[in-house]
């Protein structure tokens, strides 16, 4: 076994003074000497999430990091149709129809030495629950505004979520080419709205139409939006060069806005990696300006993959046993081959190809003969993978979200949660010869997390629960695309679902037996109460004291 010095004990090489890194994007890559290897490629990785309102340009961000980590050669390409699609983030019907994002991709690059992996959520907030879900597998967050609008309900949201889980998050203020609201009043309303400390990363020059580019706060140099520019590095605002390259009443504008800037706080790597601190980057991402710099800020900044808790133990990323958890499945992405992947988040050790792993809620063996990197859509098997690496399983309904897979450790990973939905349907379908097929497709499509299933105990047909309506539209439009069940929905009685949960296993079944028709079982086996009205569920609690009623389940915790 090697000799390791755990990750978090090593400073970033050669941190500068005001714990800013210096310029490069390895500055956060610990010195190769002193690691393992599983240690030094943990270092290299960044896993990070993309969050927004919709409409703030998540896509074209998505597109653009693509394209400069040389995951896709054409602009377009995340938007593009026939052969080209293989590279889209939005692949479904029902997103090329909408133009949303419904289900969470996975996107693979390299740029400078550091390998990024970036998760793609779903903006929209009917689809919340797959990105708690898969903000539980990135170490770092990117949080996309919009210029002229601000902080959006949605944004708001996701950014509890990273909250709630400590994420660090880098703001990027996009579309600063068009008309925007006062980068004072911006910067403000994070914070106010946030309780977020801010720190300028960079200052725009000019907004709207006369945008021209942004000035570096940390290391000065002036960012130009003319074709083929390279940052231009300068002594600082008194720099002539500004005057040179800047016209003067936009270098004026600059140097009083840039000079106020300063009573902002002073960047602090510490107070970033504890999620109370946002560098914010200024940009545009339909015309690929500041996307370079944010990457920088990413390589420097984010955190590489670090301890992670376990139902018995915190478990370090220089580890050399392999440890992970599946937070999300996708079934059909290709069509053609029926296929089912299970998305594998590694935490430490180096997974290989060929390995067999355990899995700890079945004790099963899981063979892992071809792991998968994405590259935007495109596959590539991987020969071996790192902590912070997103892999891909092949799963014939093995594997379900929140399965830990070791390499024999009896451990569980904590965190992948299950909501309670807020919307009870049951599935008609008019031929009942294609009964089967509904039950085997609901199934599949449980586990990938796209709805919840429950069999209620008095033998009545299914009942699925989603978090937003929209989630139905995805359900419908996927049992009829992919499984040929064409389908309806019928309103319950219900209004709201509580996982039961007890170590009293006699009131557990007690219970059960007095409510067979208000209660269910869900994908997992786990029991399941159905109520009318919050009134009745709080009547319940006072009966039962004995029992727990939960709006909230990790899902680790099935038998």
């Amino acid at each position: 076994m090697d000799q390791t010095t755990p990750i978090e004990a090593l400073p970033a090489a050669g941190t500068a003074p005001g714990n800013v890194a210096p310029t490069g994007a390895l500055s956060n890559v610990v010195p190769t000497g002193a690691l393992s290897n599983v240690a030094r490629e943990a270092s290299r990785r960044r896993a990070f999430a993309i969050i927004a309102h919709p409409d703030a340009g998540k896509t074209t961000l998505t597109e653009k990091l693509l394209l400069r980590g040389g995951a896709i050669q054409l602009a377009g390409q995340v938007r593009a149709k026939g052969d080209r699609r293989r590279t889209r983030s939005d692949w479904m019907k029902i997103e090329q129809d909408r133009g949303i994002s419904v289900a969470t991709s996975v996107m693979t690059f390299e740029r400078d030495g550091v390998v990024f992996n970036l998760l793609d959520t779903p903006g929209h907030e009917d689809f919340s629950e797959d990105t708690y879900r898969t903000l539980t597998a990135v170490d770092a967050a990117v949080m996309v505004i919009d210029a002229a609008k601000g902080i959006e309900a949605q944004t708001r949201k996701l950014f509890e979520v990273c909250r709630l889980r400590d994420i660090p998050i880098i703001t990027f203020i996009n579309k600063m080419d068009r008309e925007s609201r006062d980068v004072f009043e911006l910067l403000d309303e994070i914070e106010k709205t946030l309780a977020l400390d801010v720190t300028p990363a960079a200052w725009p020059v000019g907004s709207g139409r006369g945008f021209l580019g942004t000035y570096d706060m940390l290391e000065p140099a002036l960012h130009l939006m003319a074709e083929g520019s390279e940052p231009v590095r300068l002594s600082g605002l008194d720099d002539s060069k500004i005057d040179e390259l800047v016209p003067a009443a936009d270098a004026e504008v600059l140097r009083e806005g840039a000079e106020l800037a300063s009573a902002f706080p002073a960047f602090d790597l510490e107070a970033f990696r504890q999620g109370t601190m946002t560098p914010v980057y200024f940009g545009s991402a339909l015309r690929d300006f500041g996307i370079g710099h944010l990457l920088e800020g990413l390589a420097r900044f984010a955190p590489h993959p670090g301890a992670r808790p376990a139902d018995t133990r915190r478990v370090q990323p220089e580890e050399p046993a392999l440890t992970g958890f599946v937070f999300k499945i996708q079934a059909n992405m290709d069509p053609n081959h029926r296929d089912r992947v299970a998305f594998l988040r590694i935490c430490s050790g180096r997974l290989e190809k060929g390995m067999r792993l355990r899995q700890t809620r079945t004790g099963k063996q899981v063979p892992v003969n071809a792991p998968l990197f994405f590259f935007a859509q495109d596959r590539q098997v991987a020969q071996e993978a790192w902590p912070g690496d997103v892999v891909g399983i092949a799963n014939h309904g093995i594997l379900r979200i929140g399965d830990t897979l070791t390499e024999g450790e009896q451990i569980n990973f904590r965190g992948v949660p299950s909501f309670a939905p807020e919307i009870l349907r049951r599935v008609m379908i008019e031929d009942a010869m294609v009964g089967k097929k509904l039950r085997t497709a609901l199934e599949q499509l449980a586990e990938e997390g796209v709805v919840q299933l429950f069999r209620p105990l008095d033998g009545t047909p299914p009942v699925v629960g989603v978090v937003g309506a929209l989630q139905l539209d995805v359900l419908a439009e996927r049992l009829k695309a992919e499984y040929s069940v064409p389908s309806r929905y019928e309103a319950t009685p219900w209004g709201m679902m509580r996982w039961v949960v007890s170590d009293d296993k006699a009131a557990m079944e007690k219970f059960r037996q007095s409510a067979p028709h208000d209660t269910a079982e869900d994908h997992d086996g786990a029991l399941v109460a159905f109520f009318t009205s919050d009134w009745r569920r709080n009547r319940a609690e006072e009966e039962w004291p004995m029992l727990k009623f939960l709006k909230l389940r990790e899902q680790h915790a099935a038998a």
